[in-house]
């Protein structure tokens, strides 16, 4: 670990319907990685509200960026000196609400992602109830030199939006989720986490809700495709550490993203 090496935690824990209890996990949570080194905390996919299946009570429970949920990472952030990420369930346009995750400091937010593919795969239909981001430039935020980006779960299995995120400069990709188990999913998970750092030459992480719902699985890849750090099944985080000049080094190795021939482009 170089002197300039910034922790990246991924905290996995089961949202749900009850507000408060998801403030206090992420608190704990957010102190126990801070505890290990952490300087930015991952946490999963609709963190701040969570219901299966989805019903009117999603958008009922919808939030503003200047809502109660941002409001208290932004307080939680302050307490412990990092970095706080997570989904925020948003208010929308109209009867749907927005996928969002926020990256919270002290200050309040630094990067929003707005999830741009909606989950209307494996018998799902998210576009029922939530609307699609806009196409437009990535947030990415700073910590210690370090540049981080941020996507959304379904959003992984397409590869041009984390090049996107790597011609944006990104070192760091965090990726919030909830990953539905199923048939083959949790290999799906794994697998495309490793092929989205590998193709990039930079580091993913991904932060899942633990079974029964979600694979668990939450894991850190650095940019040659080797798993760092991970959580299993349970409710914890798990810290690895990650650096520019790491992510430099692997580009010199294997210029990838320089050697190619093709560019991505808004459909």
């Amino acid at each position: 670990m170089t002197a300039d090496a910034v922790g990246i935690a991924v905290a996995q824990f089961a949202p749900t319907a009850d507000a408060a209890h998801n403030i206090r996990e992420i608190e704990e949570l957010t102190v126990r990685a801070a505890a290990r080194g952490a300087r930015v905390v991952l946490f999963p996919e609709y963190a701040s509200y969570f219901v299966d299946p989805f019903d009117a009570s999603l958008a009922a429970h919808a939030q503003d960026l200047d809502g109660p949920f941002v409001e208290a990472l932004t307080a939680i952030a302050a307490r412990s000196g990092v970095v706080v990420v997570g989904g925020l369930v948003e208010r929308g346009a109209g009867d749907r609400v927005r996928n969002a995750v926020v990256a919270v400091d002290e200050r309040g937010v630094v990067a929003v992602y707005r999830k741009l593919h909606l989950y209307d795969a494996f018998g799902q239909r998210e576009s029922d109830w939530v609307e699609p981001g806009e196409l437009s430039a990535p947030e990415t935020f700073e910590v210690d030199g370090l540049t981080i980006a941020l996507m959304t779960c379904y959003d992984l299995r397409f590869p041009e939006v984390a090049r996107l995120l790597a011609d944006a400069g990104a070192h760091v990709v965090l990726v919030a989720a909830q990953w539905v188990r199923g048939p083959l999913k949790e290999h799906h998970w794994r697998t495309l986490l490793h092929a989205r750092a590998i193709e990039n030459t930079l580091y993913v992480a991904g932060a899942d809700h633990p079974p029964p719902l979600g694979v668990g699985a939450s894991i850190v890849v650095d940019p040659q495709g080797v798993e760092v750090a991970g959580v299993g099944t349970a409710t914890d985080v798990a810290v690895a550490f990650a650096d520019a000049g790491t992510v430099e080094r692997v580009r010199r190795v294997n210029p990838a993203l320089s050697l190619r021939r093709f560019r991505v482009v808004p459909r």
